[in-house]
């Protein structure tokens, strides 16, 4: 088996017993946590990571059958804390990071203590009267067609959209990390994160989860995160004053404290 540290460019960090695993987002890589891990460090044990693709993972690992489906990161994870004989983790995603944390608690939950999930969604399609995700296919098949034609432009398009920030320095720096991925896989990786559909897998969860939703996500809509709560048992849910997809960047202050009302209270 390659060396999954380095096939991941995993950094840990910090002093505790318990370890804080930081999955990070589409279009991310670990260095989104740079406002939010300061303040866990002397608590915790921090695990960083980049998936396959992203940020300074080792790119030559990339399989693009394997990273098809989301199942393909699932193994990541489960292969990161297996290297490192974790147990006990508190699994921390953003966004799509949410669902790949689930999925992984599903294949073992012995090794979660618990899963906090920032702007979650199990199926970001819209299916019907049924359910809301927020999207048509329409609305995805015109992303992809973008990423695919104009990379630049459609990072430059996405990001103050997905950032819905005042703070111009932030939507630019999530359009550079945006631009810094390697097209093809990035356009790969959106297909697997907005095409996907987990919410028969809800059902299967038995690790208790934190739901942070911020109030005004134009990827996730708050019926989201409702269904999310309403379907995943053993959950609570968090409607955030932040607005936007990244609440970790634009609010870390808030961000930081409902994480640690959560992991104090339970």
């Amino acid at each position: 088996m390659d060396n999954v540290l380095v096939r991941n460019n995993v950094k840990v960090i910090g002093e505790g017993k318990q370890t804080i695993i930081f999955g990070h987002g589409f279009g991310c890589d670990q260095n989104m946590w740079q406002y939010i891990v300061p303040s866990f460090k002397t608590k915790y044990r921090i695990i960083l990571f980049d998936y396959v693709g992203s940020g300074h993972s080792d790119i030559s690992a990339y399989n693009a059958e394997k990273y098809s489906s989301l199942h393909g990161y699932v193994q990541d994870v489960l292969d990161i804390i297996k290297s490192l004989d974790l147990k006990d983790v508190i699994f921390i995603g953003h966004s799509v990071s949410s669902m790949i944390g689930m999925l992984a608690s599903i294949e073992r939950p012995d090794y979660f203590d618990r899963l906090i999930m920032i702007g979650p969604s199990p199926r970001y399609l819209n299916e019907g009267e049924d359910y809301f995700g927020g999207f048509d296919k329409s609305d995805i098949t015109e992303l992809l067609d973008m990423m695919e034609m104009n990379f630049v432009g459609w990072a430059s398009f996405m990001a103050p959209l997905a950032m819905n920030n005042p703070d111009p320095m932030l939507s630019q720096e999530l359009e550079q990390s945006f631009s810094s991925l390697d097209p093809v896989i990035a356009r790969q990786f959106a297909a697997a994160t907005f095409l996907s559909d987990h919410r028969s897998d809800l059902s299967k969860a038995t690790v208790p989860t934190l739901i942070m939703q911020c109030s005004d996500d134009s990827i996730v809509p708050i019926q989201v995160g409702e269904y999310l709560h309403q379907h995943l048992k053993g959950s609570t849910f968090r409607l955030m004053e932040a607005k936007g997809h990244y609440p970790h960047i634009s609010h870390p202050e808030e961000t930081i404290t409902f994480i640690n009302e959560y992991l104090q209270s339970s």
